[in-house]
């Protein structure tokens, strides 16, 4: 790809992307999130990998096998269960949510700070209201096992849990993220244009 192809991709990525031009957290908090999002990322993949693993044996054993393993349907729903789980918080952090777009590009750099605080303060306030309620569902499982292979059902209700908690640290980073850029103001994204 030449230079000027990967010019104008990058154009077109950033076009897309208004809000990733709010720069990220430095310092401790910002190595924290940046860990935390690799390790999430690669359990998240791991549970991919073990869901499309699943599925081929599932195929193969109808295929190829007199008998067909009733529990690899129920293992593969809750391999995708948890890695949504896993993989949200990772994608709020890095915008990558799906949304429209109508009037981001109108919006200066505070402006679109301001734009990721507010995002930010309302699924925190709304994932402190739906925590909760997410650990009293998870302790329903407590007392149940899964049909075919008999996990506790706290596991697999936990990943409402971890869903919820995800987003909860995921929206105050994302709201410092936005508040400090707020802040900083347009000095941030001469700095940033500057490093490109």
């Amino acid at each position: 790809m030449s230079e000027q192809e990967t010019d104008i991709h990058q154009d077109i990525q950033e076009n897309l992307e208004i809000l990733t031009r709010v720069p990220r957290l430095g310092g401790p908090i910002g190595r924290l999130a940046n860990a935390l999002d690799r390790v999430l990322l690669t359990l998240a993949v791991i549970a991919l990998v073990s869901l499309s693993l699943t599925v081929l044996l599932q195929v193969a054993s109808r295929l190829f096998l007199p008998i067909t393993l009733s529990w690899t349907e129920e293992l593969t729903r809750y391999l995708f269960i948890y890695m949504v789980a896993l993989g949200a918080g990772v994608v709020q952090h890095r915008h990558r949510h799906v949304n429209v777009e109508l009037f981001h590009g109108w919006l200066g750099f505070r402006g679109r700070a301001a734009y990721l605080a507010l995002i930010s303060a309302i699924t925190f306030a709304f994932t402190l209201v739906v925590l909760p309620n997410a650990w009293q569902f998870a302790q329903i499982g407590a007392f149940q096992t899964s049909p075919t292979l008999r996990i506790p059902m706290l596991y697999i209700f936990l990943s409402s849990v971890v869903l919820f908690g995800a987003l909860l640290l995921y929206s105050l980073i994302g709201l410092a993220e936005g508040i400090t850029a707020m802040v900083r103001g347009d000095r941030a994204e001469a700095t940033r244009q500057e490093a490109l």
